[in-house]
């Protein structure tokens, strides 16, 4: 099973629907007035006067690699305990069919916490960037694998230079991490989860990184469980930890974000 596409195919229905609804126009001019009021590179200067260990918390609801994470979750309550505990931004999952999130959840927690939102869904399509600009999004994740090089570059450039949001560029190989440096990528995410075989190794994070780019900040996903994953890693020149799983399975997040980042 080829899930990215699978994910996408299904995400194309639902973008047609949302641009039945409303003219990407119309989603310009509000991601517009919605950007008045933000502030710009916000998730980067954050990652940038971070102290201590730069950690972005997620919400996510489940996954297709590990199924049902928490159904329940509040997005409103982990987001004010991921600030509490001292996350530098919080991630919010909006993809609806399969990590079970919604744009809802990205506008419940924008209207909590002060820190910088991170839409992270599977985007294809300008709609999509300002869609999410419009629901309070201070940056969003573009992966590599889903996109060519054109869409890459012009996504990247309406969200980042149009917009003054922040664009986490995924990659998973040594070609993608290439690819994103040519399209001129300020942060790379490095996800250590196969997204064929949905296998999570570290080896991948301590790979990659050799490949950067200098001038970027690179952060790692997926597979971070312990204060010695993230202490190795920054060792080797991440500057940021995207977490979910850990702290959604969590029955204090903010006590083990704490936990965290006093380790450093």
């Amino acid at each position: 099973m080829n899930f990215l596409a699978e994910i996408i195919d299904k995400k194309r229905v639902r973008l047609g629907s949302a641009r039945a609804e409303t003219s990407i126009a119309a989603m310009r001019t509000r991601a517009i007035d919605a950007r008045l009021q933000a502030r710009p590179h916000h998730l980067l200067n954050a990652l940038i006067g971070g102290r201590g260990i730069n950690i972005i918390a997620e919400i996510k609801r489940a996954s297709p690699s590990r199924g049902e994470i928490s159904a329940a979750a509040d997005p409103v309550a982990l987001a004010v305990a991921y600030e509490r505990g001292g996350a530098i931004a919080v991630s919010v999952l909006t993809e609806e069919d399969y990590f079970h999130g919604s744009l809802e959840d990205l506008r419940a927690v924008r209207g909590a916490v002060a820190l910088p939102v991170l839409r992270k869904d599977f985007i294809f399509d300008e709609f999509q960037v300002y869609e999410a600009a419009a629901a309070g999004a201070d940056a969003l994740l573009l992966i590599v694998a889903a996109l060519d090089d054109a869409g890459l570059h012009q996504l990247r450039s309406v969200a980042e230079d149009e917009l003054g949001m922040d664009v986490l560029i995924e990659v998973h190989t040594e070609a993608e991490m290439q690819r994103a440096s040519n399209c001129g990528a300020t942060l790379i995410g490095v996800n250590n989860r196969d997204l064929h075989t949905f296998e999570v190794s570290l080896a991948t994070s301590a790979r990659l990184i050799q490949k950067a780019p200098p001038d970027v900040i690179c952060i790692s996903e997926s597979g971070l469980h312990t204060a010695d994953d993230l202490r190795g890693l920054n060792e080797l020149g991440y500057q940021g930890f995207l977490i979910g799983e850990m702290l959604m399975r969590s029955p204090d997040p903010e006590k083990r974000l704490r936990e965290l980042r006093e380790t450093f």
